[in-house]
């Protein structure tokens, strides 16, 4: 089986993959300050018994440079005799990246780049709600063009917290109706609805921008927030929460010289 990680700012991405199958998967919080000893101690507690030493192959991404190193650090001292493969700088991930400066492009999102063009074919655009929602283009090629960034929407309800004296955070729950009669709802409102119309407004954007109508672009939503929004965006094609492990699947086939995991 293959171990993957997608270590977001917020959240860390668990998974174990059986081939093409995700046959298990956790989210633990981020701490860039958890060393790879505590981490590894995380992962045996995830991990039910026997399951570690059924593990071929590691696969990890990190959009947080401290945790990367402490996952190479993890995978020298507790699975030294396991391929793994760490996506960064010089990994082939098959992904041409046209970009002003292809170096500064997160690497979960070339990761969600490859595993939507394998999916669903291209043109493409991944939709990422995580602590930034991330729009990715993908060409018929499947070369990253470029993309999006905004504000997520745990960060922004917590802003509007923070700054408005007689604001609260709140669940984040689609409300009754767009016309709020509570504070609560009223935030809800905006967060649902207004997210949802951002998503909209951007792809429809992108799709005008890349000369194409609509029904010839797919857009795939991930990441732990997007369910939020799914049944209020009137563009979102696919959802695909576990696009990143299974894009992380395919790099390790690509780099590794044994070939498919299993």
């Amino acid at each position: 089986m293959l171990l993957a990680i997608d270590v977001g700012n917020t959240q860390t991405v668990v998974g174990l993959l059986d081939g093409e199958d995700v046959v298990e998967h956790w989210r633990v919080a981020t701490d860039a300050r958890r060393p790879a000893d505590e981490f590894m101690a995380v992962l045996r507690g995830l991990l039910a018994d026997g399951e570690g030493d059924r593990i071929t192959g590691i696969a990890i991404c990190s959009t947080v440079p401290a945790v990367l190193h402490e996952m190479r650090e993890m995978v020298a001292r507790y699975f030294a005799d396991v391929p793994s493969v760490l996506v960064e700088p010089g990994v082939r991930t098959g992904v041409p990246v046209l970009m002003d400066n292809p170096r500064e492009v997160g690497t979960d999102r070339i990761v969600n780049a490859l595993a939507a063009k394998h999916l669903y074919g291209g043109p493409c655009i991944v939709v990422d709600f995580g602590t930034a929602t991330t729009f990715d283009v993908v060409s018929a090629a499947g070369e990253y063009v470029g993309g999006a960034i905004a504000p997520g929407i745990g960060v922004s309800l917590d802003a509007l917290g923070d700054a408005g004296a007689q604001l609260r955070r709140v669940e984040l729950l689609r409300p009754r109706s767009v016309i709020a009669k509570n504070t609560v709802e009223a935030l809800q409102s905006g967060a649902v609805f207004g997210f949802s119309g951002q998503v909209d407004g951007i792809v429809s954007r992108m799709v005008a921008e890349m000369g194409r109508p609509l029904s010839e672009v797919t857009v795939i939503a991930t990441g732990g927030l997007a369910s939020l929004v799914l049944d209020e965006s009137a563009t979102i094609d696919h959802h695909e929460p576990w696009l990143t492990l299974i894009g992380l699947r395919l790099i390790y086939d690509r780099n590794v010289a044994d070939g498919p995991s299993a």
